[in-house]
């Protein structure tokens, strides 16, 4: 029995730390919208058919960017500098006995508008402190060209200059501007709350026309680049969460008290009310057979209740006699019921006995006033 208790003891004492324990508030972090701005150098590619080193070419990129949201941004960049061709080179009128391979190259500027998403936030959730974030773009641009004077000098000019297949039918001069399409994706490592390096890579299509060739499709270019990033003011704040009070547990001791009920004293159920009426014939008060059965009813129900009472009212109707004679009919109506009453076996102290001659009419219809009613009550 010792045992026991201490243990129950040593159970309340570890329920009762638990519950004073309080928890140590948590910093939350909140996102800020914020600018930023960007600056980035790198190469690009140009999709062709000569060797992959023949067709890089070098590359930079700056931007402004407004992050609306921990996932969501958008960022306006200028991309520019070269983009390169190949093709190779056929001797003039001898078809397939290639000679060599000819390249060119051309300058551009392409403005362009970008939907950037962050992807690590998306999956993981926002946390500024986060060493490599990886996001997603894709936008589109105009890419305006010029300077495409090697290609126009490698462009044939009468029917016996022949490039073969890769012909440069398309070779355009002057500034040309062309619609494009981009995406991409970035990685970018944290320095601090405004300084980050990453690197992005993205996919850009255009027209047929760009790279002078005819292909009957339209023409890629590719970026690589690595660059800085600035935030420009503060991109999160935070907040404290207090967790609330710990609730503290009261242990109540319960102590049995034997409390005396006294006994239930049984209510009497009431019978409530019955009535009936004993019709009489004009001038008579002898009782029908119909007049007994109802007379029964009562019996029965007084028999039933002990202490109910009976009132009986004898009546006579207005119609026929004088009010001398309908007060004497109605007496002795009242008279042979109570009589019949007694003779079942109810005490007389228990019937009240009166007669209302014709001066009060129970009924609507005449003839029915010829009545003595019977009205008991528990």
């Amino acid at each position: 029995m010792k045992l026991k208790n201490i243990m129950m003891t040593a159970v309340l004492a570890m329920g009762s730390l638990a519950a004073s324990a309080q928890e140590a508030p948590k910093t939350e972090y909140v996102f800020n919208p914020h600018w930023y701005v960007q600056a980035q150098v790198g190469a690009q590619y140009t999709l062709g058919e000569v060797k992959f080193g023949d067709l890089i070419s070098p590359n930079f990129q700056i931007g402004v960017g407004r992050q609306f949201t921990s996932l969501w941004g958008a960022r306006f960049s200028i991309n520019a500098w070269q983009s390169k061709g190949g093709i190779n080179e056929y001797e003039p009128l001898k078809t397939g006995v290639w000679i060599g391979k000819e390249k060119y190259n051309w300058k551009y500027i392409a403005p362009q508008l970008d939907a950037t998403f962050n992807l690590s936030n998306a999956i993981a959730g926002f946390n500024p402190n986060r060493t490599v974030s990886v996001g997603l773009l894709a936008g589109i641009g105009l890419n305006v060209g010029f300077s495409n004077d090697d290609a126009v000098a490698l462009a044939p000019t009468d029917a016996t200059h022949n490039h073969g297949s890769e012909n440069l039918k398309y070779a355009w001069d002057g500034t040309k501007v062309r619609f494009l399409g981009r995406f991409g994706a970035n990685v970018d490592f944290r320095i601090d709350d405004a300084w980050s390096i990453g690197v992005e890579a993205t996919a850009n299509v255009t027209t047929d026309k760009y790279n002078s060739k005819k292909a009957g499709n339209g023409d890629w270019y590719f970026n690589a680049l690595v660059g800085v990033r600035y935030n420009i003011g503060k991109t999160y704040s935070t907040r404290t969460i207090t967790p609330p009070a710990p609730v503290e547990k009261v242990v109540e001791r319960i102590v049995e008290k034997i409390v005396e009920v006294p006994a239930k004293t049984e209510e009497r159920v009431k019978g409530g009310k019955l009535r009936r009426e004993v019709f009489f014939t004009i001038g008579k008060n002898q009782i029908s057979q119909d007049g007994f059965n109802k007379i029964q009813e009562v019996v029965d129900f007084m028999k039933k209740y002990p202490e109910a009472t009976v009132t009986v009212t004898g009546y006579a109707d207005r119609g026929t006699g004088s009010a001398k004679f309908n007060d004497r009919i109605a007496a002795r109506r009242a008279d042979v019921v109570e009589t019949e009453l007694v003779n079942r076996g109810i005490a007389r102290d228990r019937i009240v006995k009166s007669s209302k001659g014709s001066r009060v009419q129970p009924f609507n219809d005449n003839d029915m006033n010829r009545v003595t009613i019977c009205i008991a009550e528990d």
